[in-house]
């Protein structure tokens, strides 16, 4: 469907506005508009470029919350920290049974480690209790495998036989973990559904004013790449899915609203490991107590995250070299047979996740919570804060079920569908790239038809998935965009701007350089 414009939009009356369009916005968009609601949804940047793009990619079990770091009786004392870890947990288990189930063209499947040490957080009956407690709380549809693996056995598993402190080691939890292969296309999978069962959908739209008229929100629109481009839209009800730019989505409506951010930056790199250690990752605690990991992903591995808070520019969300160099040294201290340097380093990235800002947290409450904004000034608005990506299958059932509760929808409800789109078959099509058969031109001829693509970066990051590859497309940009040139009416200088803002957008948001050999990770030796 192509992009609706501005002056098509104005006017318009909707049941619903979603302001932001990661993947908790995209569910919900696509729910409410499945419950029988006219929704519309917007987004500043493209669907899914913001935090949801920056994630740790797991759809993970949740045992990070049950063993977050610290001591398992610091959350035995702290009744409230407690049932959060149980809630999370719980959500964890079964949005990762739920989308495994609808989905499974959209995740890998990966064998994880938890290695357990003497003197170290968790002992190894602790661990099994909190393996045993997610078997528990989640489906037995989508089991997680687990096992004890004995120090006897550990030179058997990948990855685990160069782990350190080796005398230590007590032994390996064992379980099954799942990836998002490509969160963005997930996104753009449920922007399109979301679309198909009625919902209007824009992205490079930012809500400038927020304004009360009766029972109804007037918005007002603009278009990021058009400053004289605008529209007025109303809404009975608005969903501020906005994540680290809640704050100032809500700005745009009220003076003195209470903060509701308090985001924290996670940086990853990524490497290149020997053949042998392809699906085998290590979940672990870092040496500041926090969950740090190893994780395989499209032939490659990514080590992180760090946790700090960010207080910087939401817009330029990048690593830097000190985050860099201590990824390498927490990569190096759970593996130090590696010997990582940073020449090893083929990209790195960063994001800050969208969690709550709440006092007894100091870190960011990682809850998922949806606050009514009436006390400050917003009847009928809604925050959501801490929804992580694997979760956003329920977010958009809960935020319909929250509607619900205040208005009727319009027209008669449809079932949403969760399948993989794909693009169409063109056997006459060639590829994009040499190495890779699975990416035609025509994929990106029809993306570019079809999907709202506005720029390179769109393109290659969120329609067909170049940008995660290896050399993250930097010299087939050329290609691909001389490809899509004449369907998104781009002239020879526009084709050239396009090429040149997409590699600055690599070694700027990815520290991202063309090397010629980039050198694996040499572990013959050991």
């Amino acid at each position: 469907m192509p992009r609706i414009s501005l002056s098509e939009l104005d006017g318009k009356v909707f049941d619903v506005a979603v302001v932001g369009a990661g993947a908790n916005g995209a569910s919900a968009a696509q729910h409410l508009a499945a419950a029988g609601y006219n929704v519309l949804i917007v987004d500043k940047g493209d669907y899914g470029s913001g935090s949801s793009s920056r994630s740790s990619r797991l759809l993970h079990c949740g045992l990070r919350y049950l063993a977050p770091g610290g001591s398992m009786w610091d959350l035995v004392r702290r009744p409230k920290a407690m049932g959060i870890a149980l809630r999370m947990a719980r959500q964890a288990m079964a949005s990762r049974a739920q989308f495994v189930t609808t989905a499974p063209e959209r995740v890998r499947k990966l064998n994880f480690c938890f290695p357990v040490y003497a003197g170290g957080a968790y002992k190894p009956w602790q661990v099994s209790l909190a393996m045993r407690l997610l078997e528990r709380l989640g489906p037995a549809s989508v089991p997680l495998d687990y096992r004890y693996i004995r120090p006897s056995e550990i030179d058997a598993v990948p990855l685990a036989r160069w782990l350190r402190d080796r005398e230590r080691l007590l032994g390996l939890a064992m379980f099954r973990e799942y990836q998002f292969d490509w969160p963005e296309r997930i996104i753009m999978d449920t922007i399109l559904d979301a679309e198909r069962l009625g919902a209007v959908a824009r992205n490079y739209t930012r809500v400038t004013g927020l304004k009360r008229e009766g029972e109804r929100w007037i918005l007002t629109l603009m278009d990021q790449l058009d400053a004289g481009a605008s529209a007025t839209v109303s809404a009975r009800i608005v969903l501020n899915m906005a994540g680290i730019w809640i704050d100032q989505v809500n700005a745009a409506a009220a003076t003195g609203v209470r903060r509701r951010i308090n985001g924290t930056k996670g940086a990853h790199i990524v490497v290149r490991l020997p053949p042998e250690c392809a699906d085998h990752g290590i979940a672990t605690i870092n040496r500041v107590g926090e969950p740090f990991y190893c994780v395989p992903w499209r032939g490659l591995h990514y080590f992180g995250p760090t946790e700090t808070l960010y207080e910087g520019d939401p817009d330029d969300v990048r690593p830097l070299d000190d985050e860099i160099d201590w990824l390498i040294e927490e990569a190096n201290h759970m593996l130090p047979a590696l010997g990582l340097r940073r020449e090893h380093v083929l990209f790195s990235w960063a994001g800050v996740r969208p969690l709550g800002a709440d006092p007894d947290f100091p870190k960011g409450k990682r809850s998922r919570e949806v606050h009514d904004l009436t006390a400050d000034g917003m009847p009928g608005v809604y925050a959501m804060t801490g929804g992580p990506i694997m979760t956003h299958r329920s977010a958009g059932p809960e935020l319909t079920a929250l509607v619900a509760s205040k208005i009727a929808p319009s027209r008669a409800p449809q079932p949403p569908s969760y399948v993989a789109r794909t693009f169409p078959d063109n056997q006459n099509s060639p590829p994009l790239m040499s190495e890779d058969a699975t990416i035609k031109l025509s994929d990106l001829t029809f993306a570019a038809r079809h999907e709202h693509v506005v720029n390179l970066v769109d393109l290659m990051f969120r329609r067909v998935g170049v940008g995660w590859s290896v050399g993250m497309g930097y010299d087939i940009a050329e290609k691909a965009a001389e490809a899509v040139a004449k369907e998104l009416g781009w002239d020879a200088k526009r084709t050239a701007e396009e090429v040149l803002n997409y590699r600055s957008h690599l070694e700027h948001f990815y520290r991202f350089r063309p090397k010629v050999d980039v050198p694996s990770v040499d572990v013959t030796a050991i």
